[in-house]
């Protein structure tokens, strides 16, 4: 095979072994309009899975090859083409897992940031980076990073069910047998339903202008007018980290609040969330961003790929309302937007809007309830949690996302320190949470009492 990659890839594809295919339209999100360069190592997504039980680097090699067997998106790397890069799809794959022993000075955070922030190879790949490391007999973490291009938070809980379904197949006698018995794992990882680019294919044949006009015209109304949060560029930086919770008995006050409006605990913190930004900036107009999953076809949720969206979600502040009236409004914006929702790339270019190195095109804040599947699977002597460090959706300057755990909530704020202290967001932590204990106990509240 020649040494020289442009030859080596031709052979490729003359022989079969690899095949060109368009960007994705969640993948042209980020060419066209992320607020950081596309290698950087924002756009990772990074965590470990720590597994409890007898396990070794090779059935964690040969699990893993099998996973890679089967998920085309893990075979995907990128060539420079004519106005957009192409994905370059190998037909084949080799899993690479590195090992190594967690010394007693070592910090296993600081060796995930290493694993985390090392660039992939865009146009060699592979696009994603695994290391086992023991901590002590039985007792592992598998470290990984993802570029965002062939996965998204959905993909994650795939991956470890992947995983462990390849881990069983390697196994033999009673503990298959008892693995297969306790999880109802199978013994066989089958080809995906829809592929990655099967899916791409189809959703491209959806996206024609006469076909999204309607939403674009809803859009061009929806955000006339809106600004960002911010003005001005800042330097591409890692987002900082900073998690804390909502306790379980403001937990429970939220939900009966979402049930006694009729609308969902999403809708609940979003409103609470954009008081809290009004209250916090002075501003009466917040535009947020919120990823979906954009898995509603059974044939799609069990495929690794980026097939996530982002919907803007507005609320123009009313000063005359009280906390009920605001939540119902945001409930029905909400609604409004994802019955319109379209790719992003597409949404862009129908605003005109502009792309600036380091800013987002449309909006600089995220919120998301976290609510795709991560399992927990436990076998026989054996088990994984997954734990994730970083959601590799650096395109915004302030973050908030919540993850239910038990009977509490986890709010992860990700946030640039150039444009925002981490005193400030303890502070903004500390806000939101007396907004929301305020309107669980009285929504009568008026707006203007909120964020005054």
């Amino acid at each position: 095979m020649s040494s020289d990659p442009r030859a080596q890839f031709k052979q490729w594809l003359e022989n079969g072994d690899a095949r060109l295919q368009p960007l994705t339209l969640p993948q042209r999100e980020l060419w066209e309009h992320a607020a950081v360069p596309v290698a950087d190592p924002a756009n990772h997504i990074c965590g470990l899975i720590e597994i409890k039980g007898p396990i070794t680097p090779e059935q964690g090699a040969a699990a893993l090859q099998r996973v890679i067997e089967r998920q085309e998106a893990l075979r995907i790397s990128f060539l420079p083409g004519k106005g957009r890069p192409l994905q370059m799809i190998r037909t084949t794959g080799t899993a690479v897992l590195g090992f190594r022993v967690l010394k007693a000075n070592d910090v296993l955070e600081d060796v995930m940031q290493q694993i985390c922030r090392q660039p992939f190879d865009m146009l060699q790949g592979p696009l994603h980076r695994m290391e086992m490391i023991r901590r002590a007999p039985n007792d592992h973490v598998l470290a990984f990073a993802f570029h965002h291009a062939i996965a998204d938070g959905w993909s994650l809980g795939v991956f470890v069910q992947d995983l462990c379904t390849a881990y069983v197949m390697g196994l033999s006698g009673l503990r298959k047998t008892m693995a297969m018995g306790m999880m109802g794992l199978k013994n066989s990882l089958l080809p995906v339903t829809q592929t990655y680019s099967e899916w791409a294919t189809a959703e491209r044949a959806l996206c024609q202008p006469e076909l999204l006009a309607s939403k674009v015209a809803f859009w061009k109304s929806q955000l006339a007018g809106s600004s960002r949060i911010w003005s001005g560029a800042t330097e591409a930086a890692p987002l900082q980290r900073w998690v804390a919770v909502i306790p379980s008995n403001l937990v429970r006050g939220v939900k009966s609040l979402a049930v006694s409006h009729s609308t969902t605990m999403f809708s609940t913190l979003l409103a609470a969330f954009q008081l809290s930004l009004a209250k916090w900036t002075g501003k009466d107009d917040i535009l947020v961003g919120t990823p979906v999953a954009n898995r509603n076809k059974v044939t799609i949720r069990q495929t690794i790929g980026y097939f996530a969206g982002v919907v803007p979600l507005r609320a123009q502040i009313d000063p005359s309302h009280n906390f009920s009236q605001h939540l119902q409004a945001v409930a029905t914006a909400a609604l409004d937007a994802f019955a319109n929702a379209m790719p992003f790339a597409e949404l862009a270019a129908a605003l005109g809007a502009d792309h600036t190195a380091g800013e987002h095109a449309i909006f600089d804040v995220r919120f998301a309830l976290q609510n795709h599947p991560v399992p927990d699977v436990v076998m026989a002597r054996i088990s994984t949690k997954l734990r994730m460090r970083s959601t590799g959706t650096a395109r915004f300057d302030l973050g908030c996302e919540i993850t239910e755990i038990g009977s509490e909530l986890e709010v992860v704020w990700l946030f640039k320190p150039r444009r925002i202290p981490a005193a400030t967001i303890a502070a903004l932590h500390e806000l939101f949470l007396a907004i929301l204990k305020l309107v669980s106990s009285n929504p009568q509240h008026r707006v203007t009492a909120l964020t005054n």
